[in-house]
């Protein structure tokens, strides 16, 4: 038997054995995916190595040294930092020390018995965020009243280059007096348009873990902050406690270009890890993408995260694409296993159709249905999350299990 606190990996064939703690969400040896319904290679067939060897041969992103410090000594052009010049000099040495190093978590500590490894060195930023989502799950399950998370996906801003709020904000506001005046709840607002008008408000892209293998994907996201590329300031690690504590979700966004806005985009596609995501990176030893290719092959459960919260969707145009985005962040949350509040929950409408963008907040003024159809879907929301919470709705199938894997 492994030491506890070790990992042992008996070959490419058999199991994979943790010592210490396993949870029961992160793998059930008696549940096998449908693999072939994916592929060539089945739960039942051996397993060659070399199938599961990574597939490499992409250029390498290294920067030199120079080019490094050009991009590093961008972000302090203002001649105002022309006094400590020297200093700055010194701090871009150092930040090419990391980065040469790849010390993308430079402050770590054991995991502990939480984690199949407890000896393994986890960034105490990822923990952070982890204790974060732990008490978000704490307020959801012990909450006195419903919670509702309403979302502005659009980035304008009057605070920025735009100069005017956007018509997503104000169908929100419509939303949120809706909500408090049909019935007693705690609601919290998730404003995207801070990416493009506050100071180190940014989501950063997914790097797609989960296409390499699904236990690679850790909950919450481990890939940021990585200091040595200096990808930090990630707002997700406050946005995932904010859907976890939910009851209740209200995306209201516009379409840009037949597609979700993209600061909207940014948090859809970070969300995956909340679908199927790896709550133990020990069990990975961080980002090892063998080891994780060999764990789903064992049986993965890919748990869901966000599953049996209720979701309302407005979304509003003004020439094209309402319908498919709205389709679009219907299907994407009915897949986490959210469930859709009603029919009036979900809404696509055109706002002043063709007509000039520079009286786009009148042509709202007058389009009270639009108004009311807003105020509807949210309080279809609140509705239906009380009655969820009492007991008194229950979601047709939501007992049958999926026969298909994620």
């Amino acid at each position: 038997m492994p030491r506890r606190g070790t990992i042992a990996v008996s070959g490419t064939t058999g199991p994979l054995a943790f010592a210490g703690r396993t949870d029961r969400h992160i793998r059930n040896p008696s549940r096998r995916p449908a693999f072939a319904d994916v592929g060539p290679i089945g739960a039942s067939m051996p397993l060659d190595e070399n199938q599961l060897e990574p597939r490499r041969g992409m250029p390498s992103p290294k920067l030199p040294q120079a080019e490094f410090r050009t991009r590093f000594m961008q972000g302090f052009c203002d001649p105002a930092f022309d006094a400590i010049r020297p200093q700055l000099e010194d701090a871009a040495r150092i930040a090419w020390d990391a980065y040469a190093d790849s010390r993308k978590s430079p402050i770590t500590r054991k995991s502990g018995p939480d984690f199949a490894d407890p000896s393994y060195d986890l960034s105490v930023d990822w923990l952070a965020a982890r204790d974060a989502i732990k008490a978000a799950e704490n307020r959801h399950r012990d909450a006195p009243r419903p919670r509702i998370l309403l979302i502005n996906g659009s980035p304008r801003s009057e605070h920025t280059c735009p100069g005017e709020m956007s018509k997503s904000w104000r169908l929100l506001e419509i939303a949120q007096q809706a909500i408090m005046a049909r019935h007693p709840c705690d609601i919290d607002i998730l404003d995207l348009s801070r990416t493009t008008s506050e100071y180190g408000r940014i989501i950063h892209p997914c790097k797609a873990c989960f296409s390499t293998a699904a236990p690679l994907c850790h909950w919450p996201c481990s890939c940021y902050p990585n200091h040595s590329l200096g990808q930090a300031h990630d707002w997700m690690n406050d946005i995932y406690p904010l859907w976890v504590a939910a009851h209740g979700i209200m995306i209201v966004t516009p379409v840009h270009w037949y597609q979700a806005s993209a600061p909207l985009k940014l948090m859809i596609d970070r969300l995956v890890c909340a679908d199927g995501g790896n709550p133990d990176p020990t069990l990975t030893q961080g980002k090892d993408a063998k080891r994780a290719k060999q764990l789903e092959m064992e049986g993965w459960d890919y748990p869901r995260h966000l599953d049996g919260r209720l979701f309302s969707v407005v979304v509003h145009g003004d020439v094209e694409g309402v319908e498919n985005v709205r389709r679009a962040l219907s299907d994407w949350l009915c897949f986490m296993h959210l469930s859709p509040a009603g029919t009036k929950a979900e809404l696509d409408r055109y706002i002043g159709y063709w007509k000039p963008y520079a009286t786009n907040h009148v042509e709202l003024d007058r389009d009270t249905a639009m108004q009311e159809e807003t105020a509807n879907a949210a309080r279809t929301l609140i509705d239906a999350v009380a009655a969820v919470r009492t007991g008194c709705l229950t979601e047709a199938g939501s007992d049958l299990a999926d026969p298909r894997q994620k």
